[in-house]
């Protein structure tokens, strides 16, 4: 390796260059899905800027058979002469340099959701092609790009009446894991929530893929109270009507903040609430989160202390508030900041005092205006106050009792020699047979095993018993073993902001920096009970150690499903399809050779060495590592698959079953 660094060593990155580089930066995680569906979301957010400044009512995407995707507005035409200062077409400029586009000019574009002129042209940056189309002034002007660069200047193809933009583009492979496999289901979803944000705009989908999948329309004119509406659906509502407000205010530099609420109290027991700003969903919220958050708290607070309401509990901390809440938050800003190009997180710190004024003002006239409403949220909250006290001292006798605390390691645990949490995992094995082997079979310097003894409490269930969780053998085994603590039943959205001024701070809440194991892998069985006993694992660490859920350190084990073998040669498959390939490999010329197949159903039927090789070594296993994308998805999915409610369940299943592989019966 050289050392010399020179003037000559510093590169310019010209163009889309940088994009192409470093597409991570631009458009986020590439590897599972995050980048590629957001090259739809800049194509689909400029289209919808359209519609913000007056000029678009509707917005068509198609997804192709070749993996190419449309989008198609009727807006105003992107500008197709020639810019004064670089000499070509400004359609063209647009799509081929970095921050150029129309978003930088508020006479133009009075709130924007766009990357500010970087989106689409890093779309194009990682288009194996795109094709521009422009009707405007009864023309039709087209230009193809390839890898980002034109193949000849923009030009006229033909007539056609009207106005508006059609992006299509192919994303290269090569940028996305050699996978194009957009995600029907997710990007119906933002679709309507972006239909939801724009009261009376409509947009379709169109799935090419799928002869048997009628196109898609979502308008809806109820605007957010009607997304709130459909979200709280499946509940019962504490309250009739959604609660709905917007409001105004300047910031320091006189630019005018928008601020749009709806709120509706059920009685389930998460909260879910969407942050957008510009149209664009936060999905870590951001200050206009945390001020809703804190304003909320206040306001009902304050409410029912003036009114006498809360001699039972006091004061309603921000949980009891939001407990069973279903709200949208959108904020139009002329200028917001985020944490990342991603936009996952407004930064804007005016924002926070901004909507904070908004909701004491809008919301406390509304509760004196509607008594019989603001009661039945304060009974409600009141109510969660209650169960959260008891759930504390339920904890807090736990510890006493020295189950929360150090004071030893359970008996059934096999600990690892190594005291670095970054270099140990444990195994939470399902039965003693499998424990055994896996003990046998581990690496004793970094590996512990923890078995379990058959299918522990279903926490979902608990949420106003949550004594019955620490009077759980297993559970409690868990919370000893991984040493970090636990926190009381985990409701309420996660994001960054989960913090606000009326919060106290719960010391027996979970601390990763804690944890005595970096990776924390459920082994099951590869059959439906193995199935279930993991799905009720990961309840409980979802609601009662959340925060290693989030920061990565929950796997899954992936022990495999069948041996195939003839004579001597012997392999391991983890799907059918393998299990097939596999049966080829060892057949070789021979079709008609008898190859045995044993389909494993327990990890007890295993050796030790058997064990290791397919599961636990490091070298050669397969784990799938639990990541969340959307907490308050997630909340939905737990309180689908694991809550009371059956008929939502079944209708859960109805709708998904066609996808499950595997499935024994």
């Amino acid at each position: 390796m050289t050392s010399d660094y020179e003037a000559e060593s510093i590169k310019v990155l010209e163009g889309l260059e940088p994009v192409r580089q470093v597409p991570g930066m631009f458009l986020g995680e590439t590897d599972n899905g995050e980048a590629l569906h957001r090259c739809v979301w800049e194509v689909v957010d400029n289209a919808v800027d359209e519609h913000l400044a007056g000029f678009n009512d509707a917005i068509d995407v198609i997804i192709h058979k070749n993996g190419s995707v449309t989008v198609i507005d009727h807006g105003r035409g992107i500008p197709v002469g020639i810019h004064p200062d670089y000499g070509i077409s400004a359609a063209t400029l647009i799509m081929t340099k970095l921050h150029a586009g129309g978003k930088f000019d508020n006479s133009l574009y009075k709130v924007s959701g766009g990357l500010h002129g970087v989106g689409v042209s890093a779309v194009n940056a990682v288009s194996e092609w795109l094709r521009m189309e422009i009707r405007k002034d009864g023309e039709l002007w087209s230009q193809t790009f390839k890898e980002g660069v034109p193949d000849a200047d923009i030009a006229v193809v033909g007539k056609e009446e009207g106005s508006g933009t059609s992006i299509t583009f192919k994303p290269d492979v090569q940028f996305f894991s050699n996978v194009l496999d957009f995600d029907f289901e997710q990007l119906d979803q933002r679709l309507k929530e972006t239909a939801f944000l724009n009261g009376g705009l409509m947009i379709t989908l169109t799935d090419e893929r799928d002869d048997s999948r009628d196109m898609v329309v979502h308008q809806y004119d109820g605007g957010i109270s009607e997304f709130v509406g459909q979200v709280a659906e499946r509940n019962t509502l504490i309250h009739p009507e959604v609660i709905h407000f917007s409001g105004e205010k300047e910031d320091s530099d006189e630019k005018v903040v928008e601020v749009d609420v709806a709120l509706l109290w059920t009685d389930a027991f998460t909260e879910r609430i969407f942050c957008y700003t510009n149209i664009i969903r936060n999905r870590d919220g951001g200050t206009h989160l945390s001020g809703m958050r804190g304003s909320l708290t206040r306001t009902i607070n304050s409410y029912g202390q003036s009114r006498n309401l809360l001699k039972k509990v006091g004061k309603l901390s921000g949980d009891d508030v939001r407990e069973g809440l279903a709200a949208v938050i959108s904020v139009k800003h002329p200028d917001p900041s985020f944490s990342s190009q991603a936009k996952d997180k407004l930064v804007t710190s005016e924002v926070q005092g901004i909507v904070e004024s908004i909701i004491n003002e809008k919301l406390g006239e509304y509760l004196e205006e509607n008594p019989t409403v603001a009661r039945a949220i304060i009974s409600k909250a009141s109510l969660a106050s209650t169960a959260r006290e008891a759930a504390r001292k339920a904890r807090e006798l736990t510890r006493r009792k020295g189950v929360l605390e150090g004071g030893g390691l359970p008996g059934k645990l096999a600990d690892c020699q190594e005291r670095d949490p970054a270099k140990c995992e444990i195994f939470v094995v399902e039965g003693d047979s499998a424990g055994g082997s896996a003990k046998t079979g581990r690496d004793r310097k970094t590996q512990a095993i923890l078995p379990l003894r058959g299918k522990i409490l279903n926490v979902e269930r608990q949420q106003r018993n949550e004594a019955k969780v620490f009077q759980n053998n297993e559970i409690m085994t868990m919370i000893k073993a991984f040493g970090a603590g636990v926190d009381h039943w985990t409701g309420a959205s996660i994001t960054s902001d989960d913090d606000d001024d009326d919060e106290e701070v719960d010391d027996a809440s979970f601390d990763t920096d804690k944890l005595r194991y970096h990776k924390i892998i459920i082994m099951t069985d590869a059959d439906v009970d193995g199935a279930h006993i993991r799905t009720l694992i990961l309840t409980f660490l979802w609601r009662h150690m959340r925060p290693a859920v989030i920061g990565g350190y929950i796997y899954i084990a992936q022990p495999p499903l069948y041996q195939v073998s003839r004579g001597k040669q012997s392999a391991y498959a983890y799907s059918d399809g393998e299990r097939d390939e596999k049966i080829k490999e060892l057949r070789g010329d021979n079709p008609n050779a008898k190859v045995n197949i044993s389909r494993y159903k327990g990890l007890g039927e295993m050796n030790p060495e058997q064990l290791w090789e397919t599961t636990m070594d490091p070298a050669t296993r397969t784990m799938l590592r639990v990541t969340v994308d959307d907490a308050t998805a997630a909340n939905e999915l737990f309180t689908t698959l694991m809550g009371e409610d059956v008929a939502e369940r079944r209708q859960f299943i109805d709708k998904n079953a066609a996808e499950v592989t595997n499935l024994d019966i």
